[in-house]
């Protein structure tokens, strides 16, 4: 049993309106890698029909969580919900996220052994000892100093993996932040790990302990201004996952970079240099789950013109871990969003792509450099645009 709510299994009437908006289904053609034949697979297996098997587990584990079907379903079905409470009860049985996995994230809030680790992957991959598979961009070995707090105005979260692979982008982050003439501080101890990549793999505990160690080292009723689309949903969610009045609270402080600084776009200098055209690679996380679309193209549109993609903002098959624990489903997907991004250079003369997300910027990275296109975050190119 998966102990799922029955009404939020009910909630679907299998109209099929997600499918097109289902990477897994656009990449295999089959119904049971879709939201629809999941959830058909958990009702069997909740209702005792179906036994938990490898086949069980395969459905669920294939799954990127892009909740690219949230927006398109007419009922409203909580898809990411359902995922994450299956994936929950079957890591809590030992079935899913091995031992090895759970070491992985284990490291994530362990910040001086994460910023060695990546140092040495960085290494690692000069020496091309990583594999290419993976999907990974290349890391830098050295990175720039961490940012230091200068005000109380609001809280600049850093994070683990951003912190550790794009720390460049935190600086521009807090270069922007100042040149609204606002201040910023950096969390405390605790702060280390939001916790994003562990809800997906169903380590819900573990989830609970760093969202409240999160929340502890932000306090106050300052913003809480987050770069990474990931970290953000994840932290806009502490709500739910909590329950308690307090998680409600701090969730409600939680904006995304690009809905902050959207909103005071008029306080930024003015680009002097010339508009280069952007392509916008929404992650799914920043679309699908925050809904912050247009605050993106307010904030890029300040210093370019912006290039869309024709896909419908279609996964890009990162999916936090998924393209390192299923690589290739991941390849495949990307390859989609690749298509897409060459028909949008065809139309353009954009060499530049955003992102606002690590996973997705990395994976896409792996592929498009070798195309002469680079993938930055909009913060970056903003503020190089910008010259801060």
């Amino acid at each position: 049993m998966l102990d799922i709510d029955p009404d939020k299994l009910s909630t679907c009437v299998s109209c099929g309106l997600c499918l097109p908006h289902c990477p897994t289904f656009r990449v295999t053609g089959e119904e049971a890698y879709s939201p629809r034949g999941r959830i058909d697979a958990m009702r069997a297996v909740e209702s005792g029909e179906l036994p938990i098997d490898e086949t069980f587990i395969d459905f669920m584990e294939t799954c990127v969580q892009c909740r690219g079907c949230e927006p398109a379903c007419p009922s409203g079905v909580q898809f990411g919900s359902l995922m994450e409470d299956t994936r929950s009860a079957l890591a809590a049985a030992r079935l899913i996220t091995p031992r090895w996995q759970r070491f992985g994230f284990w490291f994530l809030d362990k910040h001086r052994l994460l910023l060695a680790g990546s140092s040495v992957l960085a290494i690692a991959q000069r020496m091309r000892l990583v594999p290419k598979r993976l999907g990974l961009g290349g890391l830098a070995i050295r990175r720039p100093s961490a940012i230091t707090s200068t005000g109380d105005d609001v809280w600049l979260f850093t994070g683990c993996v951003m912190d550790a692979w794009q720390r460049s982008t935190h600086v521009n982050t807090a270069k922007l932040i100042a040149a609204t003439g606002a201040t910023y501080a950096v969390p405390g101890a605790g702060g280390g790990c939001c916790g994003a990549l562990h809800v997906h793999a169903g380590l819900t505990d573990e989830t609970k302990r760093l969202a409240t160690a999160t929340m502890a080292s932000m306090p106050g009723d300052a913003p809480v201004v987050v770069n990474s689309a990931g970290c953000g949903a994840a932290m806009k969610d502490y709500g739910h996952l909590l329950g308690t009045p307090d998680a409600k609270s701090f969730s409600a402080r939680v904006l995304d970079l690009n809905e902050y600084l959207a909103e005071r776009v008029d306080r930024l200098p003015v680009a002097t240099g010339e508009r280069q055209q952007v392509i916008v690679q929404d992650p799914c996380h920043l679309r699908h789950v925050q809904r912050v679309v247009d605050p993106v193209r307010t904030l890029l549109g300040h210093v370019a013109d912006v290039v869309e993609l024709d896909d419908d903002g279609l996964c890009c098959g990162a999916g936090g871990a998924y393209s390192a624990l299923q690589p290739e489903l991941a390849g495949q997907i990307r390859e989609r969003k690749v298509a897409s991004i060459n028909r949008a250079t065809e139309r353009s003369d954009a060499r530049l792509v955003a992102s606002a997300n690590p996973g997705c910027s990395m994976h896409l990275t792996g592929v498009l450099s070798s195309t002469g296109l680079t993938v930055m975050h909009p913060a970056d190119i903003v503020a190089t645009a910008l010259r801060l």
